[in-house]
């Protein structure tokens, strides 16, 4: 399946940093299955695609990105979409949720990244266009080494590193600078406070410093809102 051939089929334009992500082998993640981790991600992990090493984000290859557009439009599907909403998902999580770009909100070509959840009626803004969403992510990567699976330092700062090294060309060059000076910190240990707890975290910078990063670099007003996708009740 190819990119032309999905826009004819199913009548809209994907983003222009989409279709040159693309061009450059971007989106070659192979076909998911038993064996991936195991066969295909060694392949992959030093000169990452899109995203590869971010958590809970599982790239989709242009034949699911075909099928789920259908899913996700389909009258059907247990979702009930709002048929008014036009979402092209791109990605998903380990819990089959799903990043979409938001057609409806097009403005001078940028193209808003929601999420959409699966088990509830919610889809949250996550960026005004890809090229932001992809310094968010790997933004948010950096403030979060994964403790629950024992990550260690070193694998930590590879991944990151890995990732920068092959997705620089395709953010602004203040984004790139900001990323490129957080990776020469050291990682430090510090406390996510919530309103009647707090959680151990550990990475390349705080939570406090990534939400201020996030409005001062890629300002969106509807940013981390949410809205219902469904009119069923």
């Amino acid at each position: 399946m190819t990119i032309n051939a999905i826009e004819t089929k199913h009548g809209f334009e994907f983003p222009i940093l989409y279709k040159q992500l693309d061009a450059d082998g971007m989106l070659n993640i192979g076909e998911y299955g038993p064996n991936w981790y195991a066969e295909v991600y060694p392949t992959l992990k030093d000169n990452p695609p899109l995203l590869l090493h971010s958590y809970d984000f599982e790239l989709l290859n242009l034949k699911s990105v075909n099928e789920e557009i259908a899913d996700i439009s389909d009258p059907d599907d247990y979702r009930q979409i709002n048929p008014e909403f036009k979402f092209i998902p791109f990605a998903q999580s380990g819990a089959g949720d799903h990043y979409c770009f938001f057609l409806n909100e097009e403005q001078n070509g940028d193209i808003p990244v929601v999420y959409i959840w699966h088990d509830s009626n919610e889809a949250n803004y996550l960026a005004k266009n890809l090229q932001d969403f992809i310094f968010r992510m790997i933004l948010t990567d950096m403030a979060n080494q994964d403790l629950y699976n024992e990550v260690s330092d070193e694998e930590f700062r590879s991944n990151i590193e890995s990732v920068f090294k092959t997705h620089k060309k395709y953010l602004t060059e203040q984004q790139n600078q900001i990323l490129e000076q957080i990776l020469k910190r050291d990682i430090i240990d510090y406390e996510v406070v919530f309103a009647k707890r707090k959680e151990p975290a550990r990475g390349l910078l705080t939570d406090i410093e990534f939400k201020q990063l996030l409005l001062d670099i890629i300002p969106f007003e509807k940013m981390d809102q949410s809205f219902e996708y469904s009119n069923q009740e």
